[in-house]
């Protein structure tokens, strides 16, 4: 994916608004840099008040409208990853970003349905693959913009410049030091297919509450990352070691009236949804090692989940 240089872009409405392709653009930059489809909402929505706050002339001048705002986009989330950080300090509990899930499934909606949402906006790639969120949010701002805007998104660093503030010289810096971050996080890469298969395993593993059979698919150094956010129950600190998220898994499932998982797909990966009925409890993603699930993600946030209720 690549933002328009804006040669060929369409221009602004006659109506003095952004081109129509503006918003999924943003949305996708905004999404992928702060990893919260709220808050990408709203540094979408701050971008065009500003874009509308430029007097008439000013921005019928402006040659690259898509090429402006996805400028002001970004600054927009470099300011609030900044302050994000001090935020999410008193963040009850771990923070995972918000998951996302896949159109065609959200709801039973068919494919080429008209219903919108946010969520419908966010290209489902490997850029917004779970594990690399999170890899992304251990990143600092400076960092992460850096890297995001030029590795992901094509941008020269003569413009990353501009908008983080420092040298394109130390902006190849930041980009490079959040590739090496990602290099590091990466493991033996699982096709989508056997990624479903393992998936697909432990879902019956875990409502069987067959303890054998879910160790067997954890990696030995697996982690699972509860996100409750204070709203809801979930464990403090991630659980680590495949016995004890074994246990924990099997423990919880006997702790649930009724343990009802569904596969679907999550951030574009195969990934499990909990129902109660038809509320969602939680949205879980996973990471892989070989054969083996070596992270968990447990989102029970229910300010995470409207896309998966809405």
């Amino acid at each position: 994916m690549r933002i328009t240089d804006g040669r060929d872009e369409p221009r602004a409405r006659p109506d003095g608004g952004p081109p129509e392709s503006a918003h999924r653009v943003l949305s996708n930059v905004a999404y992928r840099l702060l990893g919260s489809l709220t808050e990408a909402e709203d540094a979408v929505q701050e971008t065009y008040t500003r874009w509308f706050a430029l007097p008439e002339a000013r921005r019928a001048a402006i040659s690259s409208p898509s090429a402006w705002l996805t400028t002001v986009v970004s600054r927009v989330c470099l300011d609030h990853l900044r302050s994000a950080r001090v935020r999410r300090e008193r963040y009850v509990g771990e923070w995972i970003p918000e998951p996302l899930p896949a159109r065609a499934e959200r709801n039973g909606l068919p494919p080429g349905s008209t219903a919108t949402d946010p969520a419908d906006h966010i290209t489902l790639d490997e850029s917004v693959e779970m594990a690399f969120l999170v890899v992304l949010d251990a990143m600092t701002p400076a960092e992460r913009v850096a890297f995001m805007l030029h590795d992901v998104f094509r941008m020269p660093f003569g413009e990353v410049a501009e908008i983080v503030g420092r040298s394109p010289g130390a902006c190849r810096q930041l980009a490079s030091a959040g590739r090496r971050r990602v290099a590091a996080a990466r493991t033996r890469e699982l096709g989508v297919p056997r990624r479903s298969a393992v998936v697909h395993e432990f879902r019956q593993a875990w409502q069987r509450k067959d303890i054998d059979a879910l160790v067997r698919l954890l990696d030995p150094s697996v982690v699972a990352t509860a996100d409750g956010g204070g709203r809801t129950s979930a464990s403090p600190v991630p659980l680590r070691g495949r016995d004890a998220v074994a246990r924990f898994l099997v423990r919880l499932a006997h702790l649930a009236d009724r343990l009802d998982l569904h596969e679907r797909t999550v951030n574009g990966q195969p990934g499990l949804v909990a129902l109660n009925g038809e509320d969602v409890l939680s949205v879980y993603a996973f990471d892989f090692t070989h054969d083996r699930i070596k992270s968990i993600w447990a989102i029970r946030n229910p300010d995470k989940l409207r896309p998966w209720t809405a």
